[in-house]
């Protein structure tokens, strides 16, 4: 029985042994499989020695005295054969270390691939997460896009809807504010698309009772004139302003012989009574500052007046002793009278016997032939009633009798007309007609007064000069006072020879200055109080020259009348406005910044020198240049 208990405890013992030695083994293959270096390896086997010595002290451990003791026999007994299996386990357990230590650095070996095969592995996977990261990106930032797409697809019939919403209400504030016809906010320095002040004030004092229609044929929508013409409705709203069409407009076309809509023009009506306007008729020219004024504002006002004041001054034209008449040489002249505020006719006066009584001013143009008697005594009685006359005459190119004239001219001082012409020296004074300057369109010097005031410039073809009386005693008994308007220039010559062709003074020419325009007051009847007779005096303005307000062309190039030169058209119809006394007219000129520039021959020459010659040194300089780099490489 000891035997066999001694036996079965070395049995237990080396199971025990082997079964913690298989443990330990197992644990560290499982610790090197998840990844174990070396020494991990190293420090399992160590621990795997420590727990079988652990057991086989708990092994050999007496559980009893008795137990013991027969434990210490059986070891005693079975000595040799302990020492023998001791032995033998040993050397298979150093067997089994062996063993263990080769499979460990094969497994450690084994290990180190892996782990390299890991770390290639997580390199690669994290190029690939790198990879993933950026498409993911993308992704996102290409949803991004779809979601604004989307939503904007899904909002764009809002959106559409919100646009078009804004549009109408534009369209509608727009349609409003025309319908209100609102005076534009005008920021130009000349205020040129808004009525000036005193136009306003004219319009506001003037009596209007009776609707005023203002029409423009042929002319755009967003024409400056028909919104200023507008305008006049703020002013008084009897004034309508707007844009026909004359296919629409029978009755206007029937009235005033429109054919189409290409015929341009501005009609202002009142009842029976109408002015007709052109688009030049709104602008002059200042050839001394070479601008184009707007005078637009002031010839649709004095239109509206013209047309609503009951009683027009009347101005006659005497007709039967001169090549002009109001209907052949002077039709330029007839349309502008026609809109100013006067009434104009003409008469024959060998047919009537006498200036028609409702003449305010009777306006004589160049006679070619001597009044008769019956002319030359009711041209008398017309002056001794206190009337006015305006004559323009022309230069003489031979000698005439006209006793009847000079009797009527002798009235006011003035001598009879000498035979000859003026002509010009200074460059100045003259104009240029190309690249020639012309002496005989001569540039008067302008007195100041009232009739010249706003003809600030004057364009004169061969004028005559006037031979007024001198002697200031002579003068004062014929009760006559002189006020020169018109002067030509000291450079100036009055030539008789017009065989001389030479553009200079010669001998036999005589030198200025002249005086080619005055004005000369008669008192025809002296003041009595006590008598209860008022005084009365008659005025005569007198101009030397008469084509100036012809239709004449004043060069070959250009067929415009002589009267719509500079402000020789103003000078003519501010002459009449002044001599029948009417209130003094509007004056709103604006200047519209468009310059027009007429070279003298020496500028000229320096404008082509510019044009042309500049820009050929330019060139041959840069060839010169060109060729000499040329020749140094």
């Amino acid at each position: 029985m000891k035997e066999e208990n001694k036996k079965n405890t070395a049995k237990k013992a080396s199971n025990t042994k082997q079964t913690n030695a298989k443990e330990n083994e197992k644990k560290a293959s499982t610790n090197t499989n998840k990844g174990a270096s070396k020494p991990q390896a190293k420090e399992a086997k160590q621990n795997t020695n420590k727990k079988a010595s652990n057991t086989k002290q708990a092994n050999t451990k007496p559980a009893s005295k008795p137990q013991a003791k027969e434990a210490k026999k059986n070891t005693t007994k079975e000595t040799p054969k302990a020492t023998t299996n001791k032995k033998e386990a040993s050397k298979s357990q150093t067997k089994e270390v062996k063993k263990d230590t080769t499979k460990e650095n094969s497994k450690a070996t084994t290990n180190k691939k892996e782990v390299s095969k890991s770390k290639s592995k997580e390199t690669k996977k994290a190029s690939k997460n790198k990879k993933d990261k950026k498409a993911k990106k993308e992704k996102k930032s290409s949803k991004f896009i779809e979601i604004i797409k989307k939503r904007w697809l899904i909002q764009g019939t809002t959106t559409t809807i919100l646009v078009l919403a804004i549009v109408a209400v534009f369209i509608a504030i727009t349609v409003v504010l025309q319908s209100l016809e609102l005076a534009p906010i005008d920021l130009s320095q000349e205020q040129l698309y808004t009525l000036s002040d005193e136009v306003k004030e004219k319009i506001k004092n003037q009596d209007i009772k009776s609707d005023v229609n203002i029409y423009f044929v042929g002319t755009s929508d967003d024409d400056p004139n028909l919104d200023l013409a507008k305008q006049f409705k703020n002013v008084n709203e009897h004034i309508k302003a707007e844009k026909i069409d004359i296919n629409e407009r029978v009755d206007i076309a029937t009235k005033y012989e429109l054919t189409d809509n290409s015929s341009q023009g501005i009609i202002v009506e009142c009842g029976d009574r109408s002015k007709v306007l052109t688009a030049q008729d709104l602008s002059t020219y200042d050839s001394n500052s070479g601008e184009t004024i707007s005078i637009a504002d002031e010839k649709l006002a004095t239109s509206i007046i013209a047309v609503t004041t009951e009683k027009l001054p009347k101005v006659y034209f005497l007709n039967g002793y001169s090549a002009y008449s109001l209907q052949m040489g002077m039709s330029y002249l007839n349309m502008f009278l026609s809109n100013e505020v006067t009434e104009v006719d003409s008469f024959d006066i060998l047919s009537t016997g006498k200036v028609p009584d409702d003449c305010d001013t009777l306006v004589i143009v160049s006679p070619n032939k001597d009044f008769d008697e019956v002319a030359k005594n009711a041209i008398k009685d017309y002056i001794y009633q206190g009337k006015n006359i305006l004559w323009f005459n022309g230069a003489t190119g031979q000698k005439t009798e006209t006793p009847n004239i000079n009797e009527i001219l002798a009235e006011y001082g003035v001598e009879p007309f000498s035979v000859g012409a003026i002509r010009e020296t200074d460059s100045t004074k003259m104009i240029t007609d190309g690249t020639n300057s012309v002496p005989d369109i001569i540039m008067p010097n302008v007195m100041p007064a009232t009739p010249t005031k706003n003809a600030t410039s004057l364009l004169m073809i061969n004028p005559t000069k006037l031979n007024i009386i001198e002697d200031s005693d002579k003068l004062e008994e014929l009760k006559v006072k002189s006020t020169t308007l018109l002067q030509a220039s000291e450079g100036s010559y009055f030539r008789s020879n017009f065989a001389n062709t030479v553009n200079n003074i010669t001998e036999g020419d005589e030198k200025g200055p002249f005086t080619i325009g005055a004005e000369l007051d008669k008192t025809v009847q002296e003041g009595n109080s006590d008598e209860g007779k008022p005084e009365k005096k008659s005025k005569l303005i007198l101009y030397g020259e008469s084509q100036f307000i012809t239709d004449m062309p004043l060069f070959s190039s250009s067929q415009a009348g002589a009267i719509t030169y500079a402000y020789n058209k103003v000078l003519a119809t501010d002459s009449i406005a002044y001599l029948v006394d009417r209130e003094e007219d509007i004056t709103s000129r604006k200047s519209t910044g468009t310059v027009t520039y007429t070279a003298t021959e020496q500028q000229n020459a320096i404008i082509m020198a510019v044009i042309f010659g500049v820009p050929v040194l330019i060139i041959i300089i840069g060839i010169v240049v060109w060729q000499v780099r040329r020749r140094k490489k």
